[in-house]
């Protein structure tokens, strides 16, 4: 680079800069061993005197196959025969621990494990979860308790499916299922509500809201001392609804567990999408 100092006027020219002092080594601390430097090219420190590798030498051929070595994967795959899974028109059930749909569970005698105490969504890293709780009522017990998930969300646009929501759930009320296929033709349309999240019916179970099993308390309920409906309860929602498909001789669980809107649209989507890529 050139020298882009100005001339000196009075033609004497700009004085050479002279070297800076070399600076001075600073001793070794008494009492302190110091270890000698590598020589040049290397990288790590030296082996300490008497030293021996354990590893043993490599032969010639090794050292002449090493390049190679890597690649011993690939060469042994290329010649085995490529196995590839035909989805949709053969499903390959998924592991029992995979994390899939989320799903809102019941007790035995058909009243929600929710209590609307909003964990879930708190523990969710993408704020995928919206929760809102309500008190219940001698005319409205949902859950065993004192407060229910009248408002339950789950934005599958977010959701990242980490599982965190089920391991904050105090009561096992939100788990997840193995159900993968999730899709829908709009936004709205993977936001699922409380009644898309809702396990189905099972025989002894009776349609929420009512009365808790006589003479138990909400702890007897999270211990599973609660193993189905009693005759009290059937007597209450055959007063209050005596239509109700789930009491003794109604419609049967197949008319009690419709799926939701949402849920119905996204099971037909996925039917639809299935038919059309089975061969």
């Amino acid at each position: 680079m050139a020298d882009q100092r100005k001339p000196d006027p009075s033609g004497k020219g700009v004085p050479a800069r002279k070297p800076a002092p070399a600076r001075k080594a600073a001793p070794p601390a008494k009492g302190k061993a110091v270890a000698p430097r590598p020589s040049a090219g290397e990288v790590a420190a030296p082996a300490p005197e008497g030293y021996t590798s354990l590893i043993e030498p490599r032969g010639a051929v090794s050292e002449f196959l090493a390049p190679v070595g890597g690649f011993g994967v690939t060469l042994s795959n290329m010649f085995r025969p490529t196995v590839t899974e035909q989805y949709p028109s053969e499903k390959v059930p998924a592991k029992p621990r995979y994390h899939g749909r989320h799903q809102l569970n019941r007790y035995a005698d058909g009243l929600e494990k929710c209590i609307g105490c909003e964990l879930c969504a708190w523990a969710c890293p993408a704020d995928a979860i919206y929760v809102e709780g309500a008190d219940n009522t001698p005319d409205n017990q949902r859950s065993p308790g004192e407060r229910y998930g009248s408002v339950y969300q789950i934005n599958y646009l977010r959701c990242i499916f980490c599982g965190l929501c089920i391991e904050a759930c105090p009561t096992r009320a939100l788990t997840m299922t193995n159900e993968y296929e999730l899709a829908g033709p709009t936004r709205a349309g993977m936001i699922w509500e409380k009644e898309d999240l809702l396990a189905p019916l099972r025989a002894g179970m009776l349609q929420a809201p009512h009365p808790m099993v006589e003479g138990t308390t909400d702890t007897d309920y999270y211990r599973g001392e609660v193993t189905g409906s009693t005759p009290a309860q059937v007597a209450w929602v055959t007063e209050h609804r005596p239509d109700d498909p789930t009491l003794p001789g109604g419609a049967g669980l197949e008319a009690a567990n419709v799926p939701g809107p949402t849920a119905a649209v996204m099971a037909a989507t996925v039917a639809g999408a299935t038919k059309q890529g089975t061969r």
